[in-house]
């Protein structure tokens, strides 16, 4: 039997006729190229090749192997190609869903990182409502869907994310522009718009006022939280979002203002049970997870550094 290297030096001679020749193409040792073509001589007990005036000659015996031997460096060229092809993305596609409050800034920050490691990868998007993401995953439209709510199915798996606060938003003039808090009981006395508390989002939205026992009125409903942000930056009332629809300044035109009560969520990755995940989508489930943790309300208020005492600035 002859080992790949043994294949690769012997091809290397033959392409280039010399020793010093196949050294230089395969960037080793003379001598090393010249004890591995007489070791596979020996143990093979054929004679590859004859010397003459300083150059190497394939012997007749030896033709129909140098055949089969371009064959196999070909194969291995053509595995190397794929190889390459599939560290760069080329020949696949990575096909996720999310919720729009995820898809808005979050996803195409960590699809950017996804591109930078995979440059050549193909990319489907798919902007999901919650009840959507069971058929998404159970038919195979794609690997992972980013959600804001866990729904209850026995062939779906949630991967934690991260977790997010709720922030009171109001178009520029308000009345309550440039508070630092408000409470629920305050936000309830403005019209608000928000979306249906029926929908599994808007759910998320309405515990902050079922939780402290207030009655509120929604005055325009709107499905996704981006029509939300519209709707308050054209001054037709307030609202309460999530804060990765409004993360690095991602709905310029409105003011963010932070609930005084507790308004803690979590977000998960779906995922379909027992199905593995290709390294494109285990990847893109770093990177989201990266970008959502680095605005986590904890990482937030770590991040700032701390003011200097008087006389010390």
């Amino acid at each position: 039997m002859m080992t790949l290297r043994q294949v690769e030096v012997i091809r290397a001679v033959m392409v280039t006729g010399t020793i010093n020749g196949a050294a230089r193409l395969l960037k080793v040792s003379a001598p090393g190229v010249s004890r591995l073509v007489k070791y596979t001589e020996r143990s093979l007990g054929i004679r590859f090749f004859q010397r003459q005036n300083g150059r190497y000659f394939p012997t007749p015996e030896a033709q129909n192997i140098f055949a089969q031997i371009n064959s196999v460096y070909e194969k291995v060229d053509d595995l190397s190609y794929i190889i390459s092809n599939i560290g760069r993305g080329a020949l696949s596609e990575l096909r996720i869903g999310s919720v729009p409050s995820i898809s808005q800034v979050m996803v195409p920050r960590a699809i950017e990182r996804v591109r930078r490691r995979y440059p050549d990868l193909g990319i489907d998007i798919n902007i999901l409502k919650i009840e959507e993401a069971i058929d998404y995953l159970m038919l195979g439209k794609g690997e992972c869907v980013a959600m804001s709510y866990r729904l209850d199915h026995s062939a779906l798996e949630f991967l934690p994310l991260a977790s997010g606060e709720l922030f009171c938003i109001v178009p520029p003039g308000h009345e309550l522009a440039g508070r630092k808090q408000v409470s629920a009981a305050e936000m309830t006395r403005y019209p608000l718009i928000g979306i249906d508390p029926n929908d599994p989002y808007g759910r998320i939205m309405a515990e902050i006022f079922a939780r402290n026992r207030l009655s509120y009125n929604i005055s325009i409903k709107a499905r996704f939280g981006t029509t939300v942000c519209a709707l308050v930056k054209a001054g037709l009332g307030i609202a309460v979002i999530d804060q990765f629809t409004v993360a690095h300044g991602g709905y310029p035109g409105i003011e963010l203002i932070k609930i005084a009560e507790p308004t803690r969520f979590d977000t998960y990755i779906a995922v379909k049970r027992g199905t593995p995940l290709s390294l494109y989508a285990e990847h893109f489930i770093d990177c989201l997870r990266a970008e959502m943790r680095a605005v986590e309300p904890g990482r937030r208020a770590a991040a700032k550094p701390a003011k200097a005492p008087a006389g010390k600035r």
